[in-house]
């Protein structure tokens, strides 16, 4: 099966076949903004990084520990704790330790940033890793990047940010929703859908990826039929399932956090399973938090490698997170996202001999592999010893390439594709 995303007149970017379920896109031009840092660009020499002798990087995490993506507050914590064990493990030979300061975003319902963002900023962090939620991000970036602190999310995937005014200090992970959009739409029109409804959550996140889901529909020869939307903090969604279910679509594209629990009892019995499509917002592993038979057959898209593709990864992130983290995970959304962005920041901080947050943006890119020929690396041990001998490290992350551009978006990404089964947990998808 191929997935194709349609190229928009100011973008370009190619689509590979999807493969066990991931589709792979390269993109070769993003949108570009005059408000990029100049710290981003590439050094004109590469002379040996100066020993970082009892250097001690210091970062926060505003990851959702309540709030309406609360799911992926462990998987992504513990992606954080895993890296972090991994690099002070290497304080041997680098002379950089981390120190993490873990925080609650909550969401813009509890609000819980706005007391977690300045108690981090007040512990002189160099980067705060988080939110997930794209709106929980927006409401506290001009906080963070003021302060000259980096601000890296692992799951953000609003366009918003590819423009913002950032002062160079925003990175992400996570690709834009253009290209998780381009997926899902062409997905859906794929499977013959002709007529596509959708329940889409009144915020960046939300808005943002269903344009997206709609416009490569709808070039596939689709029509969405209805789009109603809801506020983060609604508790009743009947007035949008009656909206959808009286344009009787084919097909229906829930994007929305975890009001998907409220919303799916009540599609049970009135619409086909396997007509349900899901988005990162809200795909999980459900279990018997769901009716049982109610999804069966659905599908979803979630931006990275698929779980059985980095086994090895998830076998020893679970390993960490039963021994020295939280306890068991039962979900691993964004975890590689959230492992690669404390590698990329320890590199860069490496790379410039400082933990500055501006002087450590201002390698971001080039440790990437962003900003010219660099020597690939996988992990931060290998990648520190090319740094430390004078060369330019390219890290190739668990969740991919990674490869920023000077907006701090990853310009190679994977997009997983997941079906459910009978027991409401996903697999990768092999149509």
């Amino acid at each position: 099966m191929s997935v194709f995303a349609k190229a928009q007149a100011s973008r370009s970017r190619t689509l590979k076949t999807v493969v066990n379920g991931v589709a792979v896109l390269g993109v070769s031009a993003l949108f570009l903004s005059a408000c990029a840092s100049p710290a981003a660009e590439a050094p004109e020499t590469n002379e040996p990084a100066p020993a970082a002798e009892d250097m001690t990087l210091k970062i926060g995490t505003a990851l959702p520990q309540t709030g309406g993506l609360a799911f992926l507050g462990p998987p992504e914590e513990a992606g954080v704790g895993y890296a972090t064990k991994l690099i002070n493990e290497a304080t041997a030979d680098t002379g950089l330790t981390v120190e993490v300061t873990y925080g609650d975003s909550g969401d813009t319902d509890n609000k819980a940033y706005e007391t977690e963002i300045p108690r981090l900023l007040g512990e002189d962090v160099s980067a705060i890793i988080g939110a997930a939620s794209s709106s929980t991000s927006l409401q506290f970036i001009d906080d963070v990047t003021g302060a000259g602190v980096i601000q890296f999310s692992p799951a953000n995937t609003s366009d918003a940010f590819t423009t913002y005014d950032d002062n160079g200090l925003y990175w992400r992970t996570a690709p834009s929703d253009v290209l998780q959009g381009a997926v899902l739409g062409n997905l859906i029109a794929e499977d013959g859908v002709q007529s596509l409804g959708m329940i889409v959550q009144n915020d960046s996140y939300g808005t943002g990826l269903a344009k997206y889901v709609q416009e490569a529909f709808e070039e596939g020869g689709g029509e969405v039929v209805a789009q109603p939307t809801y506020n983060v903090g609604d508790t009743s969604f009947d007035s949008q399932i009656s909206e959808v279910l009286a344009a009787d679509p084919d097909a229906i594209v829930l994007i929305t956090f975890d009001e998907v629990f409220t919303i799916l009892p009540s599609l049970a019995g009135q619409f086909p399973a396997d007509k349900l499509y899901f988005v990162d917002g809200n795909l999980k592993n459900f279990g018997d938090e769901v009716p049982a038979g109610s999804i069966t057959g659905s599908k979803g898209t979630l931006p990275g490698l698929t779980i059985d593709t980095i086994a090895d990864f998830t076998d020893a992130l679970q390993e960490y997170a039963t021994t020295e983290g939280n306890g068991e995970l039962t979900d691993f959304s964004y975890a590689a996202e959230s492992f690669d962005a404390v590698n990329l920041l320890a590199l860069a901080a490496l790379a410039a001999g400082s933990i500055d947050g501006e002087e450590i943006a201002g390698k971001l890119q080039e440790v990437s592999g962003g900003a010219g020929d660099g020597e690939k690396c996988t992990t931060f041990a290998d990648c520190a010893a090319i740094i430390l001998d004078g060369g330019t490290a390219d890290y190739d992350g668990i969740s991919g390439p990674i490869t920023f551009d000077e907006n701090g978006d990853p310009t190679e990404a994977s997009i997983g594709i997941y079906q459910y089964g009978e027991d409401n947990n996903y697999v990768a998808y092999e149509g």
